[in-house]
Parts: structure tokens; sequence; C-alpha cells
């Protein structure tokens, strides 16, 4: 790799292993491509989906946010996409507007992620700084549930008495 280049902010994750979870596998178009009565007719003109991009992990990009906050947006908003295959992933964890802002993200079955929020003075911001891993309970016990790359410190609601 080039010494100026920097990382991308995603990574590429073997989606073929045995026994690989939670890559946004839907139905397989095959099996209603070519049936004999279809129930709408857009179904044999539809596209296989290969918009569909199975397998990318962008919890780098997500971190890489969270490091930017209190900086200008428009500065931080080129890097990132520079350094991404697309520029939809930035929009899952930053709204341009406070109001459609969400306090809390979830970027995958038990991960979490802060909200972030562009405000009126073009800088990137938390929309609830407060929050943090000893503000949210896991949901189940068989995961490990992180809030912005940190373990849950409170138990699952199951197991308090």
């Amino acid at each position: 790799m080039d010494r100026g280049r920097k990382q991308p902010l995603y990574r590429r994750v073997n989606t073929r292993t045995h026994g690989v979870r939670d890559h946004d596998r839907g139905g397989e178009f095959r099996h209603t491509r070519n049936a004999k009565n279809p129930e709408h007719d857009f179904v044999t003109q539809a596209s296989m989906g290969a918009e569909t991009n199975r397998g990318v992990d962008y919890t780098p990009l997500y971190r890489f946010l969270l490091s930017r906050v209190g900086r200008p947006w428009e500065e931080t908003y080129r890097e990132a996409v520079s350094r991404l295959d697309r520029p939809e992933p930035v929009f899952w964890m930053v709204a341009k507007q406070r109001e459609d802002a969400r306090d809390v993200v979830r970027t995958g079955h038990s991960s979490y992620f802060s909200g972030l929020y562009v405000g009126d003075d073009g800088l990137l911001h938390r929309t609830d700084p407060s929050l943090d891993e000893h503000s949210l309970a896991p949901d189940c016990r068989c995961c490990t549930h992180t809030f912005n790359g940190v373990r849950f410190t409170r138990p699952c609601p199951d197991d308090v008495p």
C-alpha cells in the first residue's frame, strides 16, 4: 500500500464461511423470477439485486466519525467519502439536522453507536453526549452488546431479580 494513502473506512467480511449470519440475507430472487403465475408483472422485469452490498463492515467508519466530533463537517465528510466504497453509510449514523438525529444507532445485532448530527455551526455533534456503556442494557444474555466499541456494563433485564 502507498505510504501516502490512508486505510479504507470499511472492511470486507467473509460471507461464504459456514455459520456466517447477519449479512442482510433476504429471500433468493431466483425462486420468484421465472414463476409461472407471478403475483405482479414487475417480478419478471425486476433486477436481481446487484445493488445489495453484503459482507461489508463499516465499524471503522463509525469509529472515524466518533473521533471527529467537534470538527468541521465538510472536512470530515470529504475525508470519509474519499475512503469509502460508497457515501451512503455516512448518513446511517449522521443526520444533517438536529431534529432528524437519533440518540443511538444500531449497526448490527448487538452493536450500538452514538447518533451524530451536523450543527448549525457546521460542526459534528453527538446527539446525546451523556449516553455511554453504563446507560444501556442488553436485550439478551447470549450476545456481547457494545456501545461505541465498549461492552455494556449493565446486566440483562432477565438477570435482575
